[in-house]
Formats: C-alpha cells, sequence, structure tokens
C-alpha cells in the first residue's frame, strides 16, 4: 500500500534527523537523571504493539525504580514516585524523546494510537480491537486532546478516573484515527503536535474531539 510505504519511509527518514538533531540533548538529559536519582537511565515498559505483538517502549526514567509495583499505571500530579528531573522532564514531555529509537527500530509510527499497557489492551473488544492493527505512535488525537495528562489526572485515585474517565475517550479517539489514517491526517496531527508543544493551538484546523466527523472539522 503506498500510504503506509511513504508512511514508513517518513518514519525512518525523521527518527534519523531528530535523533540526530537531540542527540546531544539526549546525552545530557542522560546525566542529569543518573545525578538525579540511582537507577537506570531510561524505562523500558512492556506495551502492546502491531498485530498481537509486544515490545518495550524507550522512555527517560521519570521516576524512582520500580515505579510500577508502588502504585497504578496513571500518574497523579503530585505523584511521590516522580523525581524531581523527572517532573521536568514529563513536564515538557523531554522523557518522550527515546521513543524516536522505537520509531527507527518498527516498533511504533511518528503518529498512530499511544501505546498502552496489556492490562488494558487485554479488555479491548468490538471496534476497540482495531487499535491494534497499526503501529503505535509517539503522537495521536488523543494526544492531542489530552495535551496534559497529569494536570488533567489531578489528584487522589488517578487509575480509577483514568480507567472510567479517560481511556473510554481515548479509545473513541484511537477507533477514529485508524478508520481515518491517511498521509495527510498524520502531516496534521504532527502539525498540530509540533505547534501545540510551543503553545499555539488549532494551526491546521484539525478537530480532534471525540465526536468530531472528519478530519476537516
Amino acid at each position: 500500500m503506498i500510504y503506509r510505504f511513504f508512511k514508513r519511509l517518513t518514519d525512518v527518514a525523521f527518527s534519523l534527523i531528530a535523533i540526530s538533531v537531540f542527540g546531544p540533548l539526549m546525552l545530557v538529559l542522560a546525566a542529569l537523571i543518573k545525578l538525579d536519582s540511582p537507577g537506570p537511565v531510561f524505562y523500558r515498559g512492556e506495551r502492546a504493539g502491531r498485530a498481537d505483538t509486544t515490545f518495550r517502549i524507550l522512555k527517560f526514567r521519570s521516576m524512582v525504580v520500580d515505579a510500577e509495583r508502588k502504585g497504578g499505571f496513571s500518574t497523579a500530579i503530585d505523584d511521590p514516585r516522580l523525581t524531581p528531573i523527572g517532573r521536568f522532564l514529563r513536564k515538557y514531555k523531554l522523557d518522550e524523546l527515546p521513543q524516536f529509537f522505537n520509531v527507527l527500530f518498527g516498533d511504533m509510527s511518528l503518529v498512530g494510537p499511544r501505546p498502552q499497557v496489556l492490562y488494558y489492551t487485554n479488555q479491548y473488544a468490538g471496534e476497540e480491537l482495531l487499535t491494534l492493527t497499526v503501529r503505535p505512535g509517539i503522537t495521536d488525537l488523543a494526544s492531542l486532546y489530552f495535551v496534559d495528562m497529569d494536570a488533567v489526572l489531578g489528584t487522589g485515585d488517578v487509575d480509577a478516573r483514568y480507567q472510567a474517565e479517560i481511556e473510554p475517550v481515548k479509545n473513541q479517539l484511537r477507533i477514529r484515527y485508524v478508520r481515518e489514517q491517511s498521509y495527510l491526517l498524520d502531516l496534521r496531527i504532527l502539525l498540530e503536535t509540533a505547534f501545540k508543544l510551543v503553545g499555539v493551538d488549532n494551526v491546521t484546523g484539525l478537530n480532534v474531539s471525540p465526536k468530531g466527523a472528519g478530519v476537516n472539522g
């Protein structure tokens, strides 16, 4: 399929460029993480991939070692598991930079449903299973809609709130992406993501509402 060929070509080319450009910054961040708290530089959590596969997502570690054993999957804005440098990394999405290696290796794409833990994907049924037919991505419609997830979740029992209120909305947006995916939609999501990181919204007119009809709304 022509779309899949050019999507993968873009993934490889862009990830190589990103790794080259952000390489020095990643080295500095790695050093800061090692100085900040004991433990590895990277977090390598298991995630659901395409077509019943799993892979290890690469992130800069933003929490204490064994954080998943000391709490739930979701992160409260005041989560005590976060390290000092980790709060900074998550605020500016810098913990996500190593995922360009996942893209280069073919585990992920630049654009696609955000990688999910198996606890949730094992519960998928019906249309939700469509999400697992494409490569997960660094950014997607749900990433744009929930641009600051920690703030959205707030404090308290964030796992219960995520499962009841956030995950169903994310699944609507994931399904919508799979049904409407195209090279143009991918480019628009990438542009919206890049501009949103610097505080500029809606540069392409992309409707990221869960109930949005089509990509031009």
